[in-house]
């Protein structure tokens, strides 16, 4: 994906001059923001038995450290965005991250199990407010036509995290200690406060923007029929991801050293994901999540399939997080289109939803499994769910023709 640049004549109310240079370094220093968030949530998984002896408590209990996180995230997405709304979004972003690096480091000098799981969920509160407004002023740096692009490349950051962030904090965790994977966090926190503060432009706030204007995007029903799409559509991959090192051993058969394997392939189709839906975005955002919505599924079914095969589960493995990719970037940028007014709520929201599909992808796939059913079983929850956001974005898509409201 070539770097996006902005189009001075198509920005001529813009009170700054920003060259194509600056326009990439920006958006570099918000991906390095999104590589550290996407560390910090995931590495936990891989972590829980280091943590859970750290703290002395059962794996079961700090399981609850995600189940913070992820409340975090869900909870300060609207309250963050509520209380930042006349704030420069620059200035916004910098306390955004100045508070991720105060979470980590409160979870690398948690001395206790109370206090470590008031750390994780204090770390996750900037989370979706920062992918919010980091993706804001990205699309405001360069022109029209590119905006898919730029804000896929702030979201590359989370890609990339999978595939580098998490298995170096992984390893790094399990080598020396899992304190350290947060102090390592924490500094990459400090490192995205100094890059956007040398070089993400300033602007002035909105002077008529307010918290009250934040909360009109609640009354807009295309914002609630596209959380419901990320809530439910997003949360047939969690089912799977969920239980996949079980689901590789216990039903492909596979040794646990393939497991890594899977989660590589997984983080790989974040990334080319990505790509793809910077790409499909710049045509059609609508279409381009008709293409995730139905590709999740069909890749979904297909796991189901295929997962007795060992091996074979790997390729479905790589659709599903390209699918998946597909739609985050994509429902961002239908949140920031149909939020009117409420811009920075409209696209801090994007991550509550996708937090709320992790939750609810894992329960319901838990609970198959609890049933009896098998560990192949989370993937035609999945599979279920897909198709539960696939109604809703017809929903969506037929009252927006109905309004004569042109597509995002």
């Amino acid at each position: 994906m070539s770097a996006p640049t902005l189009d001075a004549a198509a920005r001529p109310d813009d009170p700054t001059t920003v060259g194509p240079r600056r326009v990439a370094l920006a958006i570099l220093a918000l991906a390095t923001g999104g590589f550290a968030i996407g560390t910090t949530e995931f590495v936990s998984m891989g972590l829980l038995p280091e943590i859970a002896a750290g703290v002395g408590v059962s794996i079961p209990s700090a399981g609850h450290l995600i189940s913070a996180y992820a409340l975090g995230v869900v909870v300060g997405a609207p309250v963050l965005a509520y209380v930042g709304a006349r704030l420069p979004r620059r200035a916004l972003a910098l306390a955004l991250m100045a508070a991720f690096v105060v979470g980590n480091v409160g979870s690398a000098v948690a001395s206790s199990y109370g206090l470590l799981l008031t750390a994780r969920f204090v770390a996750g509160l900037p989370h979706g407010a920062f992918f919010g407004v980091a993706s804001l002023i990205a699309a405001s740096l360069v022109a029209e036509s590119r905006k898919g692009r730029a804000v896929a490349m702030v979201m590359l950051g989370l890609s990339v995290a999978n595939v580098a962030g998490v298995p170096l904090g992984t390893w790094l965790g399990q080598n020396v200690g899992w304190r350290e994977v947060y102090w390592l966090v924490a500094v990459l926190g400090a490192i995205t406060v100094t890059l956007t503060a040398f070089f993400v432009p300033r602007r002035p706030g909105d002077p008529t923007a307010s918290g009250r204007n934040e909360l009109s995007a609640f009354a807009q029903p295309q914002v609630w029929l596209t959380l419901l799409v990320g809530a439910g559509g997003f949360g047939g991959m969690f089912a799977v991801y969920t239980y996949i090192a079980e689901t590789v051993t216990d039903v492909g058969g596979l040794g646990s050293g393939a497991v890594p394997a899977f989660l590589l392939a997984y983080g790989l189709g974040m990334v080319a994901g990505t790509w793809v839906a910077g790409e499909l975005a710049d045509r059609s955002v609508m279409r381009a999540l008709f293409v995730g919505s139905i590709g999740m599924g069909l890749s979904l079914l297909v796991f189901y399939l295929v997962a007795p095969a060992g091996w074979w589960g790997m390729p479905a493995v790589f659709v599903i997080a390209v699918m998946a990719s597909v739609l985050a970037v994509n429902l961002q940028l239908r949140l920031m289109a149909v939020a009117g007014r409420a811009q920075t709520l409209g696209a801090a929201m994007n991550h509550a939803s996708l937090n709320t599909a992790n939750a609810l992808g894992a329960w319901l796939g838990g609970l198959v499994i609890a049933a009896g059913l098998g560990y192949r079983a989370p993937a035609l929850v999945g599979a279920a769910l897909s198709v539960f956001g696939l109604v809703v974005l017809l929903v969506s898509a037929a009252l927006e023709r109905r309004t004569s409201t042109p597509a995002a």
